[in-house]
């Protein structure tokens, strides 16, 4: 919850965790802590509404469902004073209900708190309060002292204007009290469900002696009162009404989804926005003038997803049944009978580029496809097969182009680490036939996928895991030429997509939109590792659902799924543009991400290592003129790694050579075979850890091989720790297992089998 006080200097915050934290703070003023904060006992329960007093901004009320606190703070003070005042239903021997919301009374020094049993409960002061010249003279109470019942419908809403109490209640109505709470008018025709909130416009120039009619169906029973202000009212169905205080208008401001909000496409030529929710209501805006357009309303089951086609004639819909529909991308009418194919929920759409093929993946972890064919002379669509591809739930389904003809392809990728392409040319009615599967990760779990724009002669898949690493895929041969720290913000990547050409002059300059799991960013392509190319804002607090981009590349689009709630991003590219020549040229942003950065004792360590290395490569023991170099061999890569705490796996070990192996092969044809120290440095930050070895992941790695002694503590024992080196994941010979047993224990300290005949594994 956060209110904002009269005179606007303050806000007041409650935090949403598991323990509640009230927090004040001076937002005018630039700092990043608060002027005062106190945490709240769980037995308060859920704090969630909080308003201040209007007369005096050092102090505010809170309530949950069943508590309501009272506060005075000061700016000396490092925590507010408060009150729980107590309150029950035997208190006045009547049922009181659940709290709503609170509000300060306007002429003295109560309070009043509405509830679920249509009644207010009137507070005040045991012992008076400071003045607001004297924010905190000493503690105070507050008192319930008198339970006043008003109607029978539970109240939803309380609020103060001018000199009135406002009440809205789950039937929709709005009524008007003076400051005895004796009613003086209402709206009670509104035809809304249960009122959320109400805010009124600002009082117009001499307006202060108008009176407004009454709004009550039935005008014999009313009061006229004094109050020329329109306001707004907003429901628990996702409606919003304008209200004018005469009561002759009543204006649906909107309708939005009822339901969570999962599925956002935009148009590929037009600045179109299509929407849609798991209560099944589809909408069209035009998302330039934000403007709603069309919609309509699918009463069988929620949206789950939605894609354009690339002509923008079609708007294909998956929906939480697993049917699908082709639509008529204008009128939203159905351009062929619904498919119901799939088993669960539809994740993902995806069509070719050629709008004639239509490939979905559902949460039962099949993939299906849909083409379209000539039937009696008209353009139809038919299910072609579908497939269980993947064994944990599928992230990514994207159609490309081939590479030496104009024909559609299709890849998937699951969290099996499998990246699955489909040949649909030898494909047949119920029978998809996979060309090529090959896994793509070892440890880490794959996310999303992409297709890399043609930055060189090489094509290229992207795609990012959940240990912050993006890795580029040769398309045809799946072979990972490129790895590189992805952006890091709190959770790894979970959608991205590339941002169309925004400069056909510069074709070379081409950017990529990201969400992390309650963030969306941008990041400058060709990646890197650079981290100034990237920048990312919190979007969603509750986790992103969903991610679209402009056809023009201007804008991109988020849905937070049950926050019911779509966001509209401009991109801002020179200020990022900007960020990244902040950041340095060359290698200096690297020499940032190392311990202590280019002057600190990590990269001497690292230099040294580095010439050692090449020492290591003539031979230690040589007796001959060494050739100065600023290389080293390929051979030497996972040494010096491993010298600098890294210890990569043998997968890892023969993707990072043949990252450097094959760099040029494309353009020169030849295979490089050695590295020098700027790329080793990008090359191990890229690598290693985002964030280093944890001990919590050793002690998970004791927790999973070993098992308790008697003293209660993990432990592994060392034969069955040899055993499993030798027979699981990557297996390692004896002699691979002595050498480094051998020079973790210094008995060979040249670096084992780097150096021929100085291990000794016999026996």
């Amino acid at each position: 919850a956060v209110a904002i006080s009269r005179d606007a200097k303050y806000l007041a915050t409650i935090s949403a965790g598991a323990v509640q934290r009230v927090c004040v703070w001076r937002w005018t003023h630039a700092t990043e802590t608060p002027v005062c904060s106190a945490e709240l006992r769980p037995e308060f329960g859920r704090q969630d509404y909080v308003v201040f007093n209007p007369q005096n901004p050092y102090e505010f009320v809170s309530n949950s469902q069943t508590q309501v606190i009272f506060y005075l703070w000061v700016r000396s003070s490092p925590g507010p004073t408060r009150t729980a005042a107590p309150l029950s239903s035997q208190t006045f021997s009547k049922a009181v209900g659940r709290f709503s919301q609170s509000v300060f009374h306007f002429d003295t020094s109560r309070a009043l708190t509405g509830t679920s049993a249509g009644k207010l409960v009137l507070w005040d002061e045991v012992r008076p309060r400071p003045q607001p010249r004297e924010p905190l003279a000493k503690p105070h109470a507050m008192k319930a002292i008198k339970l006043v019942p008003l109607q029978k419908d539970g109240l939803t809403v309380l609020t103060a204007v001018d000199s009135y109490f406002v009440t809205g209640d789950v039937k929709g109505d709005v009524k008007f009290y003076d400051g005895q709470l004796q009613l003086l008018n209402w709206c009670s025709h509104l035809r809304a469900g249960p009122i959320r909130s109400i805010s009124f416009s600002k009082a117009p120039p001499g307006a202060s002696a108008g009176c407004a009619r009454s709004c009550t169906s039935d005008s014999s029973n009313s009061v006229s009162f004094t109050l020329n202000r329109d306001f707004i009212l907003s429901t628990a169905d996702a409606t919003v009404l304008h209200v004018a205080t005469d009561g002759t208008k009543y204006e649906k401001v909107m309708e939005e989804a009822k339901r969570a909000v999962t599925a956002i496409a935009c148009h590929p030529s037009q600045a179109l926005l299509a929407v849609g929710s798991h209560c099944g209501l589809l909408k069209v805006w035009d998302y330039e003038q934000t403007k709603y357009l069309v919609s309509r309303i699918f009463v069988e089951a929620g949206i789950q997803c939605l894609s354009y086609d690339p002509e923008g004639s079609l708007l294909a819909a998956g929906f939480t049944d697993g049917s699908v529909y082709i639509l008529d991308a204008i009128s939203l009418q159905s351009n062929c009978k619904e498919f119901k194919f799939s088993r669960g929920p539809v994740t993902h759409l995806s069509f070719s580029h050629d709008s004639e093929y239509l490939a979905t993946a559902d949460e039962k972890l099949s993939v299906t496809v849909y083409r379209r064919v000539l039937r009696n002379g008209q353009r139809c669509w038919e299910h072609l097969a579908g497939l269980r591809s993947h064994y944990k739930p599928v992230r990514s389904i994207l159609f490309g182009v081939q590479l030496d003809s104009d024909e559609p392809r299709l890849v998937s990728l699951g969290e099996d680490r499998q990246l699955v392409e489909y040949d649909l040319n030898s494909s047949s009615k119920d029978r998809l036939v996979v060309l090529r599967r090959e896994r793509v990760e070892q440890a880490a779990v794959p996310l999303c996928l992409a297709w890399y724009p043609q930055l060189s002669t090489e094509s290229f898949l992207l795609t990012a895991n959940s240990c912050y690493k993006m890795k580029l895929y040769n398309s045809t041969t799946k072979m990972c030429r490129k790895t590189v720290l992805g952006p890091t913000y709190g959770s790894p990547l979970e959608k991205m997509q590339i941002l169309p050409t925004t400069n056909p002059a510069d074709p070379q300059k081409r950017y990529l939109a990201y969400v992390t799991k309650d963030k969306v960013g941008v990041q400058i392509l060709p990646v890197d590792g650079n981290p100034h190319k990237s920048c990312a804002f919190i979007c969603h607090p509750d986790g992103v659902a969903e991610l679209a981009t402009s056809y023009d590349g201007r804008y991109v689009f988020t849905a937070g799924g049950d926050d019911r709630i779509v966001m509209k991003w401009e991109v801002n590219l020179p200020a990022l543009e900007a960020a990244v020549a902040l950041g340095g040229q060359d290698l200096v942003p690297f020499y940032n991400l190392l311990d202590g950065g280019r002057d600190g004792e990590f990269f001497r360590e690292l230099e040294d290592y580095f010439y050692y290395a090449q020492l290591r490569g003539h031979g230690i023991d040589t007796m001959g003129t060494r050739q100065v170099s600023t290389h080293i061999p390929l051979e030497e890569i996972p040494f010096v790694m491993r010298a600098m705490g890294f210890y990569p796996s043998e997968e890892k070990i023969e993707d990072m050579i043949n990252e450097v192996k094959f760099s040029e092969y494309v353009d020169t044809g030849k295979q490089v075979t050695k590295i020098n120290l700027g790329d080793f440095i990008k090359l191990y930050i890229n690598h290693r850890p985002a964030f280093g070895l944890s001990m919590k992941k050793i002690r998970r790695a004791f927790q999973v091989l070993g098992y308790d002694n008697e003293n209660g503590e993990k432990v592994i024992d060392r034969g069955d720790l040899l055993l499993l080196l030798q027979r699981r994941g990557e297996h390692m010979t004896e002699e691979e297992l002595a050498a480094c047993l051998t020079t973790l224990l210094g008995m060979n300290p040249e670096g084992g089998t780097a150096e021929p005949g100085t291990c000794d594994t016999s026996g």
